[in-house]
């Protein structure tokens, strides 16, 4: 009989989480809250907690080829950057695509999950929960168990001084769903993160006036990068990463500043551009430029009708605050003696297995803050924990896993500002490599250089795309090739809506300079390889 896996939740990650279990054979059973898949994309207009949403306007902030699952490419027709309507559509044609819709039992409630009275010798797990439409609760044991909860869901609100006596509304962003009630409001939004800088800019639309208070500022990115071409496309890469991070964060920086100086929008913080989670946002210096939204400093005190800043300043006859100021996560349904959340952190192995556990069994998805997309890095993570179930790959020592975790620790923390928000955070790319190369899928360059260069070119120097881990070992995917080679195809195919005459080219750096410098890169590359 194939192994029975719980995997907990139907976002994307708890979708991922299915079809790897099918792929290796295993039988999941997935318990989902709601009555929908989805998770944090699924927009809803009711607010329940416990349950995530996201904005009715969101748009996903990496472009779809970065975001894609490494087996399913995004249709061509499909925005390079999704509403989250869209990001929805791609969801279930994946789920329908590979059938998983069978495996997901919805509106469930996790009661607990708790090592078997046999743990110590199976490694199994008992789920107890309820099914709310039948008002039942029962007990199932499971050869091993994928929490793919995520980490949006329960919303941290900061505490200032006379915050009690403020006479308007204060909502935190997780109940924020529309604009639809605020308008002709003097509104305050508190956090310059991704959703507090989207708020502030649909809000200035249809309000009087938006203050963006912030305490360190933030360095903000656009969505279209060079020639109209998603920005992810560029940045990403997998030659980048031979380039010294004091040389990176001195050219984004003159970048970003091209765009808009951050000094003079009362944006610059004084931390490096890597050094934070970065804002992604395309309309805020507009807003800003035009004086809906004004920039402040952070919140010293709360009066009545107005809010006092750090720096001595006072806005009057505020109506209106949101909290954007981010979420907390835990797992209720496990005992603290599996995993233990203190401020924000977790003592995880590559921040999915724990690491003094008897059994690899129980594993954690998607629970990580990278500097890209979360779904390829949920996959990855997926694709090793079910073959560590299915006993084909094994964890290191209790040792090994904790000297990991404590040098994983010490860099973040070297790295990053100290915050709430900086606990999870992964580097992409080397990230995704480090996973892929414990289950044999990370791309071997030299047999690729060797067997196919255009396809090593266009994988080392042209944009990073999942896809790159299906070029070889278990699970490999005879479309990868065919995917890399087309992903400039969709993303033009996305946007060239209507015909156009090609504009006459123009002469720029000449063909011989332009291979002087490719023969340079791939010397330092042949370099960092030996």
């Amino acid at each position: 009989m194939p192994k029975r896996v719980a995997v907990l939740g139907a976002g994307a990650s708890g979708l991922i989480a299915i079809k790897s279990c099918l792929d290796e054979g295993l039988e999941p059973v997935c318990l989902e809250k709601g009555t929908d898949i989805g998770g944090l994309w699924n927009y809803h207009e009711d607010i329940k907690s416990g349950h995530a949403s996201v904005f009715r306007s969101t748009i996903i902030n990496t472009s779809k080829e970065v975001m894609s699952f490494s087996d399913f490419p995004p249709p061509k027709e499909y925005p390079n950057f999704m509403h989250n309507t869209w990001v929805m559509k791609y969801f279930r044609l994946y789920a329908e695509h590979f059938g998983l819709m069978k495996y997901i039992k919805f509106k469930i409630h996790i009661n607990s999950v708790k090592p078997s009275a046999d743990y110590d010798a199976t490694g199994k797990w008992d789920v107890e929960y309820t099914d709310k439409e039948k008002g039942t609760s029962k007990t199932e044991t499971f050869d091993a168990v994928l929490v793919c909860t995520g980490h949006h869901v329960d919303p941290h609100v900061a505490k200032f001084p006379g915050q009690e006596d403020f006479h308007g509304r204060i909502v935190h962003t997780h109940d924020y769903k529309k604009s639809k009630g605020y308008e002709d409001k003097r509104i305050m939004v508190i956090g310059i993160g991704n959703s507090g800088g989207d708020a502030a800019v649909e809000l200035a639309r249809v309000g009087s006036q938006v203050f963006l208070s912030t305490r360190r500022g933030s360095w903000v990115l656009n969505r279209v990068g060079e020639y109209g071409i998603p920005l992810d496309l560029f940045s990403i890469r997998r030659v980048a990463d031979l380039v010294p991070m004091s040389w990176k964060e001195s050219f984004a920086e003159r970048t970003l500043n091209q765009r808009f100086n951050h000094a003079n929008y009362g944006l610059r913080p004084k931390h490096g551009v890597f050094q934070q989670h970065p804002t992604v946002n395309d309309g805020l210096p507009n807003e800003i430029l035009s004086g809906r939204v004004k920039v402040k400093a952070n919140v010293k005190h709360f009066l009545e009708t107005s809010v006092e800043f750090e720096d001595g300043t006072v806005e009057e006859d505020i109506d209106e605050v949101i909290m954007a100021t981010g979420y907390t996560f835990g797992f209720p349904f496990l005992d603290e003696s599996i995993v233990k959340v203190t401020n924000n952190e977790v003592t995880m192995y590559k921040y999915v297995f724990p690491p003094h556990m008897k059994h690899g069994t129980l594993a954690v998805i998607g629970l990580i803050q990278p500097l890209g997309a979360i779904n390829p890095i949920s996959e990855l993570q997926c694709r090793w924990a079910t073959r560590v179930f299915k006993g084909l790959e094994k964890l290191p020592s209790q040792e090994t896993m904790m000297t990991d975790i404590k040098k994983k620790k010490e860099a973040m923390a070297l790295r990053y500002v100290k915050s709430q928000r900086h606990t999870i955070q992964v580097d992409f790319i080397q990230y995704m490599d480090e996973i892929a190369e414990m289950i044999g899928v990370r791309p071997n360059f030299y047999k690729l250089f060797l067997t196919d260069p255009k396809l090593a070119v266009k994988c080392f120097f042209g944009p990073y795309t999942p896809y790159q881990y299906r070029l070889m070992g278990p699970g490999k995917w005879a479309g990868a090739k065919e995917a890399i080679e087309k992903i400039w195809y969709r993303v033009i195919y996305a946007t060239k809506t209507r015909p156009v005459d090609e504009p006459l080219k123009k002469s720029g750096i000449s063909g011989f300079l332009k291979f002087l410098v490719f023969v340079a890169v791939v010397l330092a590359v042949i370099m960092k390889l030996l």
